[in-house]
């Protein structure tokens, strides 16, 4: 059975999703796509890629630190950007956070993402090692 993550470290769900679930033992953990909001749920970075990058993927280690994990357990990334050039133009901010091996990515030109402002989606999947994986809080 899955289990749901949601951090106060990152800005709470407003809808019918969790920011992460845990499958399985706790090793492998989906994070939903994360945004350029911050702790308080403001927008991050207003027609910025590069800013926006940068507090999506501070988002995504947030997450993953509420269970003890850490950027380099990600395996897999999915990015969902409005203007797939600005992305590119970022790729400097993504090698700040990865290190190889890299985590295999996909990459896509979306119209637009639910809000009008948000630039850049991103979505992960990381293994955590049992060895520092810890469940978060049941408030968490």
């Amino acid at each position: 059975m899955a289990e749901a993550v949601n951090p106060p470290e990152v800005w709470a769900p407003f809808g019918a999703f969790s920011m992460a679930v845990i499958q399985g033992d706790g090793r492998i953990v989906h994070l939903k796509g994360q945004v350029a909001l911050d702790r308080d749920g403001q927008l991050v970075g207003h027609g910025d890629m590069r800013m926006q990058v940068r507090q999506t993927l501070d988002n995504i280690r947030d997450v993953l630190a509420a269970m003890g994990g850490q950027m380099r357990d990600v395996i897999s990334l999915v990015h969902y950007a409005t203007d797939i050039d600005a992305f590119m133009q970022a790729g400097d901010i993504r090698k700040t956070c990865f290190a190889e091996p890299y985590p295999v990515t996909t990459t896509v030109q979306v119209e637009r993402l639910y809000h009008p402002d948000l630039l850049i989606e991103i979505a992960a999947v990381a293994e955590i090692p049992l060895t520092r994986f810890r469940r978060p809080s049941p408030h968490a």
